[in-house]
């Protein structure tokens, strides 16, 4: 019997209080860890009402969340996480008329837009993580991004709030006049007494002048430190000739410690002028751009952010970030990305030449990029991509958040930072600087080690120090990530004692048995205390690891590279790859967080002799793809996909491998046997009788086709006739061709059609005997074997003379893809040497042809002059490894070709995921989500195209078309 199961009686929505689940809703973004005693994943206002309740007669507390970025700690607590993502996520208004909308707290800020872009109007406030954070917790953390300057914060968008206050009452806060205000204050309600206890308090004259005196500047329009009583304050009912009253404002920033929210009306914005252009600016130093924000202003952008060298240099590790840096000249020690927009592309052209004249005039800046869409998408990526990239600095001291969100008047910006740096360089800090200059903050990064008692002292001294620093300023101690833990210890130093005492009147008031979100903002316990990771630990030794993990200083640390930042929480809607399950469950353990939180907890805390025989983790891993679409996509490059298949391997060590493992791991070997006739194997396959013994037998899905045999292998092809093909005239090269078991044994037609165009184009074609891929193997985890035919493969290709000029070819992205990915790191020694000698030199055919394509040894010449267009949808590894550019520009270099790459993450297939019966549901459920309505939308003279031959199987059993490779299209 559990302690919730009277709770969970009571709820339509979900309740878990299992070991992963409170393992991974222990952390969000920030560097605080608390294990809640259960998360509740209400459908409705009832379910709060009801969770309120129980938190009440059991004297525990409630943690409202969202998306769990926050970087504050807002979202840790050791109560019930209450996390509405899943299922309060709906767009409940909209009024086009009007300008507004009104939504549930779950959803998304970017989802949010795409649906009322088209009526002309948007959301403004725009933060870094907008195609995952919700509007629940922007409201809660007041949050505003980069266009804070043109669009205000959030709490200046806010209409009208609903609630559940802490008796399980239900309250809407919006505009009121004196009058209804002062009606409101009537009664013995919980509402009644916050309204009284607000003029009660506010209308001292004393109080009225310390809250004056002592918060931020009102020049400050990023100041979420403590509540916004000064808004309050500033109010018609308080201040004569001020706007109405609304206590939404008060909510906004307040961190769900005063009521849960659980419907918003937000005030939207008209869209802005549609011609938009960037100006990067490149400077010597850090205080020369400080001194140029003044200038930029000037102009009036719409965004004017910073990225400094530490930050910059950051991005060159990350696969996703390195073609965004385009734009950079040399190597600046800091860039301003300042966004200008007019109604033409000349008139925003003009204001940003009058801006680069400004700053040169100023005698401010090296070099001015300017920068036009759709490229203007790459640089706002690189600048969004901030906060994740830091966590790939190698070793444990790492740029932190716990300074980072201080803002100051824009005036004071420069002496400010000057300042800053000062204090920095006294605790001999080296720090990262970036974000919002143009609004008066910086997300300032001091480097601290965690796991060090030294490191928790520095952690303490330099969070005091700057707090006594930001009260110089009469600045605000968070601009936007709000106070949580990590500043809510200082507000009484940043407001005074007697501000701070009503903040906790206010509270009391409010929440008077303290159930809802207890120590953020009020009351916190210091702020060096619950930290996630524990000091001084005696380091475990390291697992005996298939995979090498030194580049990252092994395995815990590369599992520990996970932030928090829940990149891998974006929906289909933004595009990407990541995090196909996720996407469809919207559960938080099928999210690459969710699982790097499962394995951290797990290995870092567990006793058992094989820790990754807990079941935690098998319920974590199990719906993970392997897509690979984390490798780029995720800021800190977390691989789960090496991480799955690294487990999988130790689980196997004690608990064996099924028979279904070694049968999708040996595909290759069995194909090769069944090839020997192959007629016969396919009258098994294919039989309704036989083939449903088979999948019986392995735990495939009944729905499921299985793939057919070719009539003769391409091997045997090639030995008898492949061999002979040569090009007319003198070859324009030599290529070697990389035969994977899929191609060999499943698709072996088109392998030989790759050899055909080849030879049509001039190529010489030289295939040797190898090894299979390995590619099922290590996606099953039989590393050991993977291992092997990674040894023989680089043995083999590494005594060939294979170069830029003379590649290796291959046609299935996650066979040939190996060799640049796993093998690499699978390798020890001398062998490892060389598998990273051969990588770059390891090509997938279309990567090949679109290099000589822009090397001009082939063109539309050489192709067909017919009409066809294509829609491709590209196998995942091909766009976290390698990237569509070569495929999409090769499809249509024909002539009369054109080409339209589907925004479709994984089509769920993943190799053998989707054969499986456990899984095929799912599988199909992440193919319907982008991927299969856009098939069915095509007329059947459309050619559809992909690379991976279980994508080409998916589209098949999913919307019964045929999907050609590439090549077969050239």
């Amino acid at each position: 019997m559990s302690q919730f199961d009277a709770l969970r009686a009571q709820l339509s929505g979900d309740l878990y209080a299992d070991e992963l689940w409170r393992a991974m809703y222990a952390t969000d973004g920030s560097i605080y860890k608390q294990k809640p005693l259960a998360v509740v994943l209400p459908r409705s206002v009832e379910d709060i009402q009801a969770t309120l309740q129980y938190a009440r007669a059991h004297g525990l507390s409630i943690i409202p969340r969202t998306a769990g970025t926050s970087l504050a700690g807002q979202c840790v607590g050791e109560g019930i996480v209450v996390d509405v993502s899943r299922y309060l996520n709906k767009l409940l208004e909209v009024n086009a008329a009007e300008g507004w909308a009104r939504v549930e707290p779950g959803l998304i800020r970017d989802e949010l837009n795409a649906r009322v872009q088209a009526e002309g109007w948007w959301f403004g406030p725009n933060t870094s993580t907008a195609n995952r954070c919700m509007l629940g917790g922007m409201v809660g953390n007041n949050s505003s991004g980069t266009t804070s300057i043109k669009y205000g914060v959030t709490r200046d968008k806010v209409l009208e709030i609903e609630t559940v206050l802490s008796d399980g009452s239900r309250a809407v806060f919006g505009e009121l006049s004196e009058e209804a205000f002062h009606k409101k204050r009537q009664g013995d309600s919980l509402e009644s007494r916050i309204y009284q206890q607000l003029w009660e308090e506010l209308s001292q004259p004393a109080v009225q002048e310390e809250i004056r005196a002592q918060y931020p500047k009102p020049s400050i329009h990023r100041r979420n430190t403590g509540y916004a009583l000064d808004v309050v304050l500033n109010s018609a009912v308080f201040t004569p000739g001020g706007p109405n009253i609304n206590l939404g404002k008060l909510l906004a920033g307040s961190e769900g410690t005063l009521a849960f929210t659980t419907a918003i009306k937000l005030k939207l914005d008209l869209l802005p002028p549609v011609e938009e252009v960037l100006v990067c600016a490149h400077f010597g130093s850090l205080h020369e751009a400080m001194e140029a924000t003044l200038t930029a202003m000037q102009y009036e952008p719409y965004a004017c952010e910073l990225m400094d060298k530490f930050i910059l240099d950051c991005t060159k590790e990350n696969r996703e970030q390195q073609k965004n840096r385009f734009f950079l000249q040399g190597d600046p020690e800091a860039i301003l990305i300042i966004e200008l927009r007019g109604a033409t592309r000349a008139e925003a052209t003009r204001l940003a030449e009058d801006c680069i004249q400004g700053m040169q005039a100023a005698g401010y800046g090296y070099a001015f990029s300017l920068v036009y869409p759709p490229d203007t998408r790459r640089v706002l990526a690189l600048r969004a991509a901030g906060f994740g990239v830091l966590s790939n600095v190698k070793g444990d001291r790492k740029p932190i958040e716990f300074v980072e969100d201080t803002a100051v008047a824009l005036a004071d910006l420069p002496a400010y930072i000057r300042d800053f740096s000062a204090l920095m360089g006294s605790f001999q800090q080296r720090t990262v600087y970036y974000a919002h200059a143009g609004a008066g903050e910086l997300h300032l990064r001091p480097s601290i080690n965690l796991k060090t008692a030294e490191g928790v002292r520095e952690l303490r001294a330099i969070g005091e120090a700057s707090a006594r620093l930001v009260k110089k300023y009469q600045g605000s101690l968070s601009g936007e990530h709000g106070d949580g833990r990590v500043r809510g210890e200082f507000i009484p130093l940043l407001l005074g004692e007697k501000n701070y005492a009503l903040l906790q009147r206010v509270k009391k008031t409010w929440d008077a048995d303290g159930l809802l979100n207890p120590g953020k903002i009020v009351d916190t316990p210091p702020m060096d205390t619950d930290l996630r990771y524990e000091q001084d630990k005696p380091a475990k030794p390291e697992y005996p690891t298939a995979f090498d993990y030194s580049a990252t200083g092994g395995l815990m640390r590369t599992i520990e590279k996970c932030t928090g930042s829940g990149d891998c929480r974006k929906l289909s809607f933004s595009g990407g790859v990541m995090c196909p399950s996720y996407r469809a469950t919207r559960l938080e353990k099928d999210s690459t967080r969710g699982r790097a939180n499962a394995l951290r907890e797990v290995l870092s805390l567990n006793a058992q002799k094989n820790p990754f025989e807990h079941p935690a983790l098998a319920e974590a891993m199990d719906l993970c793809l392997s897509c690979k679409g984390c490798t780029s996509e995720c800021p800190s490059n977390v691989d789960m996909a090496t991480l799955k298949a690294e487990y999988l391997y130790q689980r196997h060590k004690t608990q064996g491998s099924s028979l279904r493992t070694k049968a999708f791991a040996e595909i290759g070997r069995l194909n090769a046997w069944a090839a020997r006739v192959p007629a016969l194997s396919n009258i098994f396959l294919k039989n309704p009788l036989t083939s449903a013994l088979i999948k019986r037998g392995l735990g495939i899905a009944p729905e499921r086709s299985l793939p057919a045999l070719s009539p003769q292998s391409w091997v045997s092809w090639w030995r008898k006739t492949g061999h002979l093909c040569q090009p007319v005239g003198t070859p324009k090269g030599e290529v070697w061709f990389f035969c994977d078991e899929f191609t060999n044994y499943n698709d072996a037609q088109l392998g030989i059609k790759a050899v055909e165009l080849l030879t049509r184009l001039g190529y010489l074609v030289r295939y040797t005997p190898h090894a299979h891929s390995g590619r099922a193997h290590i996606s099953k985890g039989l590393l050991d074997e993977a291992h092997e035919l990674a040894r023989q493969n680089v043995a083999i290709f590494s005594e060939l003379p294979l170069s830029a000029e003379r590649p290796l070819l291959g046609l299935e992205p996650s066979a040939l893809l190996s060799f640049r990915d796993e093998y690499p790191r699978l390798l020890r020694g001398e062998e490892q040497v060389r598998a990273k000698q051969l990588a770059p030199h390891c090509l997938l055919l279309d990567e090949f042809l679109y290099q000589e394509a822009l090397a001009g040894r082939i063109g539309p010449e050489d192709f067909t002059t017919d009409r066809k267009h294509i829609v491709l949808h590209a196998h995942c590894h091909q766009k976290a490894l390698s990237g569509l550019e070569s495929t999409a520009f090769l499809l249509g270099l024909p002539a009369n070709y054109t080409v339209d790459v589907l925004p479709a993450g994984c089509c769920g297939m993943a190799g053998s995921f989707g054969y499986e019966a456990e899984h095929y549901a799912l599988s199909q459920q992440i193919g319907e989500l982008t991927l299969f309505p856009a098939l069915r939308a095509q007329g059947p003279e459309v050619v559809i195209v992909a690379a991976g031959t279980s994508c080409r199987h998916q589209i098949a059993d999913g919307v019964a078309k045929r999907a050609l490779h590439p090549i077969e299209v050239l």
